[in-house]
């Protein structure tokens, strides 16, 4: 779409659950830049610290975050949830009750939150950036009820943007494709992605292994990995996904490893990888699809989103996955041997649907 100026100055909040939310918000920052809105960001930690890397300069504005835990065993996972339902609904109230203040400080014209449920006013436009129109339990009445849940919040925002295409063959499945839809405007934006095909990198690495997603599981899916690396044949490179930390593992002689890759950065590792390696985090599949990689995905344990997504896609062929507690070495000598495909889907669509949303509001001043 042609990229006409316009002029707003806007609030973006991605949750604090992992970087995925934080990363799949560049693209969207750096389209609205370019066509001439005022950028404020407000985040919590690592998430906040990464978009400052991203933008040096950008206004910020620390957000505290929803701070949910996992546990290491996958059975009491749901219970672990549950017992920190007050402390979510908590950070709920608190972000929405300080964004009138925050509105009228700053002269913000909009507000997009990336699944922060209490980011939402009447005073202005507010979007709900989210796949998760249904969330996944491990029972169907529970299911419902988060369900309900879920929509009485996004029915509060103005329109809900779903980061993905509309069309059957889709990224998300159930989960961006319920039969049951919030009341609001739905809108499919399209994959959100820093990347795109290159077909002329030079392929360097065998393995590029990306380590994300809460503690304690972020450390076990770690651990494997490194003991799995010393037994791979090839060179690998591992990104740890720790924004500001010094400490490093023990070196791998055949192993690169950083704590943190910039945007740039990873998009070069990216195409001169053949295998990427990682969890089944939303974002990092949008990043992988459009960069048209062979992905081996390993979900979190007990996190109900990443595993039907990864059982989704490799379905579609569009990806290899495995659980956690299975063989690594095993697993990843039968991923070469998968019939991988990729899927076809235009990664600038989101960019016709901004601006409309943009044009909407100017129109109704």
């Amino acid at each position: 779409m042609q990229k006409k100026i316009i002029h707003k100055k806007i609030l973006i909040a991605p949750l604090d659950w992992g970087l995925g939310h934080a990363t799949r918000c560049i693209p969207l920052i750096h389209f609205l830049q370019q066509i001439g809105c005022e950028i404020i960001i407000a985040a919590a930690d690592e998430q906040l610290l990464l978009l400052k890397q991203e933008f040096p300069g950008i206004t910020t504005l620390f957000l505290k975050g929803y701070n949910i835990t996992y546990t290491r065993y996958k059975r009491w996972l749901p219970l672990k949830i549950l017992l920190q339902v007050p402390k979510i609904l908590q950070s709920i109230h608190r972000e929405n009750k300080g964004l009138k203040k925050t509105i009228k400080d700053l002269n913000i014209d909009i507000v997009i939150s990336d699944n922060r449920y209490g980011l939402y006013t009447k005073e202005v436009p507010c979007v709900f950036l989210t796949h998760q129109l249904l969330v996944k339990a491990p029972f169907r009445w529970l299911e419902n009820l988060i369900q309900k849940i879920n929509y009485r919040y996004i029915n509060r925002y103005t329109e809900c943007w779903v980061p993905d295409v509309e069309s059957k063959v889709n990224v998300a499945g159930l989960l961006s494709h319920p039969p049951l839809r919030p009341s609001i405007p739905v809108r499919y934006i399209g994959l959100l992605s820093r990347f795109e095909l290159k077909k002329d990198e030079e392929k360097k690495y065998d393995y590029l292994f990306i380590i994300s997603g809460p503690e304690p599981q972020r450390t076990v899916f770690e651990k494997k990995i490194l003991q799995t690396i010393p037994r791979l044949n090839g060179k690998s490179v591992m990104l740890r996904g720790k924004p500001g930390e010094k400490e490093m593992p023990e070196v791998l002689p055949n192993c690169f490893v950083k704590n943190h890759a910039a945007t740039h950065e990873l998009k070069k590792l990216l195409n001169e990888s053949e295998f990427i390696i990682s969890r089944c985090g939303y974002t990092t599949v949008m990043e992988i699809l459009s960069s048209h990689k062979k992905a081996i995905l390993i979900p979190t344990p007990g996190q109900t989103e990443q595993e039907y997504l990864a059982k989704h896609l490799m379905k579609q062929q569009w990806c290899y996955s495995f659980q956690q507690k299975d063989n690594f070495l095993e697993q990843i000598e039968n991923a070469k041997k998968f019939p991988f495909q990729f899927p076809s889907i235009d990664r600038n669509m989101f960019q016709t649907v901004v601006g409309e949303f943009l044009k909407r509001t100017v129109e109704k001043e």
